[in-house]
């Protein structure tokens, strides 16, 4: 078995698979320390933490992770908070940065005598439509090699070479670009409120979003095609502060800006997800916008369903579940994109000729999840679960 990619997705089917006796290699493009350190959301649903106990890979989240179950919303109509986990199916999130979940999987990965080949960078998946498909690399040193397996995994996001080895018309692609960029920050500055915070403001969105108790997580929607580095760390501050309504809800916490890079907000959604013996699992299958916070979690969920197929069709000769996998985690992808689509238009002020009705729509959302135990509800069921 070949996966490409060392993300969540690809560590978390490593592990399942070799935890089966199942012999895999990961081979991942970027350095072992790139993996550990580039950061990407950090809430976790308790679908994805009860997948992580099931597989003996949640003992650093366990240990370091805290529980979140609270939400606050700051518009121009006041503020309102939803605690999340007495709503619904009562569940919370665990935050716990990713570059620690993929260090844990990937020491667990290691320490279970799993393979992986860092800088290593797959160029082609071929012979997929047979049993016996091909993976062309690069390794550090720019010398050609390839690999065979049974199976290949992409899991190497949506530029990678899974994605750019299906042929024509071999997966129909549904794309939306939402036309609103976001300028995501990470502060070295301790949470300003024990709640994820959404301010819609009339200048446009912001977000606050703790990560650990020395870093928070902020968002502020900006003209798409700025730059990252045009926005000063005062300017950022300041329209933190405006749009979160700072003078009557209090100061933030600021401190230095240690990353900064600029979101556009897209969906994506390969079908299906499986081309011969090539499967598709995390941002290879789909791309959701970070107003979810679902990427990670639908990740580890497809991993684990594809690990239990491959299992039972490598061990038993059963196939179904692989005959299945598409379908199971596009039912999944599909709920997680509409709710996705949702938050986008409750937090935004979408352009266009008909501006002012969907602005009174927003206003309409809002004011609905504010007094209607039936909405949050709802809200509650969507925005934990996968």
């Amino acid at each position: 078995m070949v996966v490409l990619g060392a993300g969540p997705a690809g560590l978390t089917l490593g592990n399942v698979l070799i935890d089966a006796g199942i012999d895999c290699v990961i081979l991942e493009r970027t350095s072992r320390r790139q993996v550990q350190t580039r950061t990407r959301a950090g809430f976790l649903a308790e679908n994805t933490v009860r997948i992580l106990e099931r597989h003996g890979l949640a003992d650093g989240l366990r240990r370091r992770g805290r529980e979140h179950s609270r939400c606050e919303f700051r518009t121009e109509d006041g503020r309102f908070a939803l605690d999340y986990a007495g709503l619904g199916r009562g569940e919370r999130h665990t935050v716990y940065p990713q570059q620690e979940l993929v260090s844990d999987l990937l020491a667990c990965f290691l320490a279970a005598g799993g393979r992986i080949r860092f800088e290593t960078e797959a160029s082609a998946v071929l012979d997929a439509d047979t049993d016996r498909p091909r993976v062309l690399v690069r390794d550090r040193d720019g010398r050609p090699d390839r690999w065979r397996a049974r199976y290949v995994a992409g899991c190497d996001g949506r530029h990678g070479a899974a994605r750019n080895s299906l042929p024509p018309g071999a997966v129909r692609r549904h794309h939306s670009d939402h036309g609103l960029s976001w300028l995501g920050l990470l502060a070295e500055a301790p949470p300003s409120m024990p709640a994820v915070a959404y301010a819609v403001h009339g200048r446009g969105f912001a977000g606050h979003m703790a990560r650990t108790a020395e870093v928070t997580r902020y968002y502020v929607q900006c003209e798409r095609g700025t730059s990252a580095e045009s926005w000063s760390e005062d300017r950022i501050w300041d329209e933190l502060a405006l749009r979160m309504r700072t003078a009557d809800y209090g100061p933030l916490n600021q401190g230095r800006v240690i990353q900064r890079g600029i979101v556009d907000l897209e969906s994506d959604v390969l079908e299906p997800l499986r081309h011969g013996s090539l499967f598709l699992a995390g941002d290879a299958a789909s791309l959701l916008s970070p107003s979810a916070a679902k990427g990670a979690n639908l990740a580890v969920l497809e991993a684990e369903i594809l690990g239990q197929a491959l299992i039972a069709d490598l061990l038993r000769g059963d196939s179904a579940g692989l005959e299945r996998y598409s379908d199971q985690c596009l039912s999944v992808i599909w709920r997680a994109q509409e709710f996705s689509h949702w938050m986008i238009r409750l937090l935004h002020d979408v352009p266009g000729p008909d501006s002012s009705f969907q602005h009174a729509l927003r206003r309409s959302r809002l004011a609905s999840l504010r007094t209607s135990r039936s909405r949050q509800n709802w809200f509650a069921e969507n925005y934990v679960g996968v």
